[in-house]
């Protein structure tokens, strides 16, 4: 207790003293962002298409953003999360398998008849992504043409990415990483997952999978 308050009265009375440590620490955050940005446009356009090169994957991916929508549409849930698999999707943070089960079918029957703007859910990974990239991309660029490594050029492309980012990360969502043609999919069932899938800060909270499949042809009521 007694050092931080002597660090707190020499800050506070001896300001100069610190500069230094101030002036390293502002020049390393441009350089800390360079490297984040080259290490977003190696891996993140990756991550991309593996999602846009897997049709079910994309399907269930439209399915868990739809199930998502009707939850906290129907039963003003907030925050929820969820991800994609080959042999569904999953739903967390809730512990309610039929609830989530009826959502799941009302948001494939809603899709199934033209409401493709399900398949958007703006806390996606996806839009986060896609901000970190149009970031990484834009912060680049304008090191590049300036020539200028600074505060400044960080500050104006996370300025200009926060305007970007979302309305990118929309765009790769209705056209990379989701799809709304899910005729031929039907929800199987949904199951309370195995205690701790998910990751630490959802166990105790509950997890949701929901299985499907694809059939070979599907009459669609329209």
């Amino acid at each position: 207790m007694a050092f931080w308050l002597l660090l707190l009265l020499l800050v506070f009375f001896f300001p100069f003293l610190f500069w230094p440590f101030l002036l390293f620490f502002l020049l390393l955050i441009p350089l800390k962002l360079t490297m984040a940005s080259l290490g977003t446009l190696l891996v993140a356009p990756g991550q991309l298409l593996r999602i846009a090169r897997n049709p079910r994957l994309r399907k269930n991916h439209a399915l868990e953003h739809a199930t998502i929508n009707v939850l906290e549409e129907k039963y003003d849930y907030h925050q929820l999360a969820g991800y994609a698999e080959d042999e569904g999707f999953f739903i967390l943070g809730l512990q309610n398998p039929e609830q989530v089960e009826i959502a799941a079918r009302e948001g494939l029957k809603r899709l199934q008849r033209g409401e493709s703007e399900l398949v958007i859910h703006d806390r996606c990974g996806t839009t986060i992504t896609a901000a970190n990239l149009a970031s990484a991309v834009i912060f680049l660029l304008l090191l590049f043409l300036s020539g200028m490594f600074t505060l400044w050029t960080m500050l104006a492309a996370v300025v200009l990415a926060n305007f970007v980012g979302p309305a990118l990360g929309r765009f790769m969502q209705r056209n990379i990483t989701t799809t709304a043609q899910v005729d031929e999919v039907e929800i199987i069932g949904a199951r309370t997952d195995s205690p701790g899938r998910g990751g630490f800060w959802q166990q105790g909270r509950g997890n949701i999978f929901v299985r499907t499949r694809e059939i070979p042809y599907a009459t669609v009521l329209r």
